[in-house]
């Protein structure tokens, strides 16, 4: 079907429209915050052409004896029984009268809205099953939002245009992933909503892939994080975050090697060992940066999911994520859980964060983000470096003047830096020995020192160079999934071979 012209695309035109359709025709539940969205398609006009029923349970017993039980009412699991349910009614008593002619749809979503004392999480999840032909399989599309008004009757409204956006979006722009997701924010704005999750199934998206979607989320600006599990599924942050302790790594980890996971053991062995840390429930995450992934000035898709599934295929969850400066990320974590937080690192990364270039934008300066950075419960756990590689990283634009750090002739090539021996410049010492000396910064130990020397930079250019010693540089499932997919510019006969 041809897209309707861009003077449409007001939420109340865009109901219309549909509502002008005569092909499709639906059910409308909505449970939380009023029947937000269907009131639009009913105050459009010509809504008895498109809704069959419209209906919202909002009585626990009643939802329960309609949908059956599930753990919580707004949930991913509760929309998916709305669904099913809704459609299965559909197709059981007006298929036969009209299903020859008639793609079906059910829109549902269950929400909670600011309550009145203002202490709730204001968020919801809403979808839409649709045939895309008469007598179709259907196909669903599933997302979590967030919204960010203050007032509960602002909530609702922003729920309202976003489940319009969401149904036009389903029927007019599901060819075009980029135009559908841009739209979901028509008349409404990211400032005042918040899609941290989207998926999309079933034979109209048998092309799609999840994560590319997601990643489209961050680089809208529809939200800041995005998340997946070691099976590459999409996974919704706040559920997964909720009342977790935390340890993160950040990096390239293009591709992942040996340095990357030793890091992150290390850091786990030590942080489960946190007193206030003991008996929780931990949550071990490697995050990657917009910023990271954009290095070559554009985003590419294959090298982006090389990453994700490399990470996926040795156990980890992966974070990506719009936060340059740590503090930011932190914030982030403080969302949904009080626990303690952990950060691994390198000491160049340590360095970085002393550098004062990042905190101009905030009135007090590095003061302030440090502030924010190692409020309630939160510690760096740094790893060490070779004396010669932080050599190279200062020959690499890094000078030791401008970073306060370690000068290249203070120690002998075999002395490790760490934590306790990085220089700082003067004027930031003290603030560096008081976090140190609290114990907000940590040494990693019991790390492997046979493995310093990998970086991720020299193991992708002797992949490209077909350097067959890149293979001892990451573990095993990695250079096995490198070589079986040809991943980084792989090669499966090396030109040369360098000993390992």
């Amino acid at each position: 079907m041809s897209e309707p012209q861009k003077e449409l695309l007001t939420t109340n035109r865009k109901a219309l429209t549909i509502n002008l359709e005569e092909l499709k025709y639906g059910t409308f539940a909505e449970i939380g915050a009023g029947q937000e969205v269907a009131r639009h398609f009913f105050q459009a006009g010509g809504a008895s052409g498109t809704i069959a029923k419209s209906i919202s349970a909002y009585d626990m017993a009643f939802s329960d004896a309609i949908y059956g039980k599930s753990p919580r009412y707004v949930s991913c699991e509760r929309l998916s029984l709305m669904l099913g349910h809704e459609y299965n009614l559909l197709l059981e008593r007006l298929a036969a009268q009209r299903g020859d002619r008639t793609t079906f749809f059910v829109f549902a979503d269950t929400v909670a809205t600011r309550n009145f004392k203002g202490t709730n999480e204001a968020h919801g999840w809403m979808g839409i099953r649709f045939q895309t032909e008469p007598k179709g399989e259907p196909s669903d599309i599933v997302l979590h939002v967030r919204m960010w008004d203050k007032e509960s009757v602002l909530q609702q409204q922003a729920l309202g245009i976003v489940g319009v956006n969401l149904i036009y979006g389903a029927f007019y722009f599901r060819n075009d992933s980029q135009k559908f997701i841009q739209s979901l924010a028509d008349n409404v704005g990211a400032d005042r909503i918040e899609i941290d999750m989207l998926t999309f199934s079933g034979p109209a998206f048998r092309n799609v892939d999840n994560r590319l979607m997601s990643l489209q989320l961050v680089e809208n600006g529809l939200t800041n994080a995005v998340m997946f599990g070691p099976g590459g599924s999409v996974l919704q942050p706040s559920e997964v975050l909720h009342k977790k302790a935390l340890l993160v790594e950040r990096g390239s980890f293009r591709p992942v090697t040996h340095v990357n996971v030793d890091m992150l053991t290390c850091a786990t062995a030590q942080f489960m060992q946190e007193p206030i840390v003991k008996g929780k429930d931990v949550l071990v995450l490697m995050e990657i940066t917009m910023n990271n992934l954009l290095a070559d000035g554009s985003l590419d898709p294959q090298d982006f999911l090389s990453r994700v599934d490399l990470l996926g295929d040795i156990g980890f969850t992966v974070l990506i994520s719009n936060y340059s400066e740590y503090y930011r990320l932190t914030s982030y974590f403080r969302r949904y859980t009080s626990e303690m937080i952990g950060v691994a690192m390198g000491v160049n990364n340590l360095i970085e964060i002393f550098n004062e270039k990042y905190y101009e934008n905030l009135p007090g300066g590095i003061l302030e983000s440090f502030g924010r950075l190692f409020r309630n419960a939160v510690k760096l756990y740094i790893y060490p470096m070779r004396q010669e590689a932080y050599e190279r990283y200062l020959e690499g634009g890094h000078p030791a003047e401008n970073h306060g750090s370690l000068a290249a002739h203070a120690f002998a090539a075999n002395v490790l830096i760490n934590a306790r021996n990085v220089h700082i410049v003067d004027h930031l010492r003290n603030l560096y020995d008081h976090l140190l000396e609290n114990h907000y910064i940590d040494s990693i130990v019991g790390f492997n020192p046979d493995i310093l020397s990998i970086f991720s930079r020299d193991v992708l250019h002797r992949i490209k160079a077909n350097d067959v010693s890149w293979e001892k540089m990451v573990p095993a499932p990695v250079a096995e999934a490198i070589k079986k997919r040809r991943l980084f510019g792989y090669a499966s006969l090396p030109a040369t071979t360098v000993p390992a």
